[in-house]
């Protein structure tokens, strides 16, 4: 750069900064008539508001605005667990959380180049299933509307609606070039949180991807199924597992732990609020999977297991989440998620921050590590877990 440039810059750059500063003086005079102790907080949510409506560049969106006002007031907390919640957001946080939902049952992924949705799979027994929808379709259409450059969340809401209501799907199929459409009538989708299987020497494997309210069902079933074919030992996989449910989890655990308290809660005053299980406990040699990302429900399952003595921990350090939410409705639709306990282990060790070190940790390759699919075979931690239950037969 020259100095004639250089100089150039610098210059613009304190003109800049100069008319800033004499807009800022400016909307400061506008305001002298009120003193700093009588400009209430509305008068200057008002004011700002109006300030922008008046001034920013381009249009503005009102109830952005006032979200955002929203927004920063429960992030001032400094706990990214505290959140306030749109409308919006409490409708999907709300769907997640039961496990269902009204649409076709497709699972999708987003082309971040075209914003078209992938079909990766149609859930199985669900209308999309039935209708003939394959993996690889791509959603081009819905209701004859483009989605092309929509917003996936907008998108994803239109294919959802009503039970009973019907919804017109264009895909684009590959393998016979060209678009097929579908006419789907939408339904309660179950989407399952529990996948099992037996493995080798009768050692049965359920998977929980998270904790939702019907995820206490979908293990049961999978559980009483597995043991009624004489499994001899139980692997639980809780990696990757962000949470969920604190009374389902709860439920889950009192089936495998013995007689005593599961996991036990303490709030802002002090107050203390235990979750006990009953005598009924598992017979059979038990593993608990965990990884960096297992958290919060996860946590509490394993941290009970790990306390008392009724299985062992294989994996690496749990995320660290300790602590419990409560969503309280706003009645305009919204809400504000706040964190309202702290949660500790049987032994009384609250882990946020920490997480939970297993008995054996086992790393995965460097290069399974970011893989979408990891096989039985390529497991290591898998493979460990197998050897540990083996071996308390």
């Amino acid at each position: 750069m020259n100095r004639k440039t250089f100089f150039s810059g610098v210059a613009t750059g304190v003109a800049a900064s100069v008319m800033s500063f004499a807009i800022l003086n400016t909307a400061a005079g506008a305001i002298s008539a009120k003193t700093r102790q009588d400009f209430s907080v509305e008068d200057k949510i008002n004011y700002i508001s109006q300030l922008l409506n008046s001034h920013y560049v381009e249009d503005v969106d009102n109830d952005a605005l006032k979200d955002g006002l929203f927004y920063g007031m429960v992030d001032s907390i400094g706990d990214p667990y505290t959140t306030y919640l749109s409308a919006e957001q409490v409708k999907s946080f709300m769907e997640s959380t039961e496990g269902s939902f009204y649409g076709i049952g497709v699972n999708v992924i987003t082309n971040k180049a075209d914003g078209s949705l992938m079909v990766i799979s149609p859930i199985p027994g669900t209308p999309a299933e039935k209708a003939g929808m394959l993996p690889g379709d791509v959603i081009k259409k819905v209701n004859e509307k483009p989605i092309s450059g929509m917003d996936s969340t907008e998108a994803i809401s239109m294919i959802k609606g009503s039970k009973g209501t019907e919804v017109k799907i264009t895909v684009y199929r590959e393998s016979e070039n060209k678009d097929v459409e579908f006419n789907i009538v939408r339904n309660v989708i179950d989407v399952p949180s529990v996948a099992g299987e037996m493995l080798e020497d009768k050692i049965a494997y359920i998977r929980l991807s998270g904790f939702k309210n019907n995820t206490y069902e979908q293990f049961i079933k999978e559980y009483d199924d597995l043991m009624g074919k004489g499994a001899k030992g139980l692997i639980i996989d809780v990696r990757d597992n962000p949470g969920g449910v604190l009374n389902i989890v709860e439920k889950i655990a009192d089936k495998l732990v013995p007689e005593g308290t599961l996991v036990y809660t303490i709030d802002k005053e002090g107050k203390r609020v235990d979750y006990t299980s009953d005598a009924e406990s598992i017979k059979v040699p038990l593993c608990i999977l965990v990884n960096g990302n297992s958290a919060s429900a996860s946590e509490i399952l394993a941290g009970a297991v790990q306390d008392t003595g009724t299985g062992t921990l294989v994996g690496t350090q749990t995320f660290g989440k300790g602590l419990v939410q409560n969503i309280y409705s706003i009645p305009d639709g919204s809400a504000v998620k706040v964190t309202i306990q702290k949660y500790y282990t049987p032994r009384g060790v609250c882990i946020q921050g920490e997480g939970i070190t297993p008995d054996y940790v086992v790393e995965l390759p460097e290069e399974l590590k970011k893989a979408l699919i990891i096989t039985h075979d390529q497991d290591t931690q898998l493979k460990k877990a197998i050897e540990v239950v083996k071996g308390k037969k």
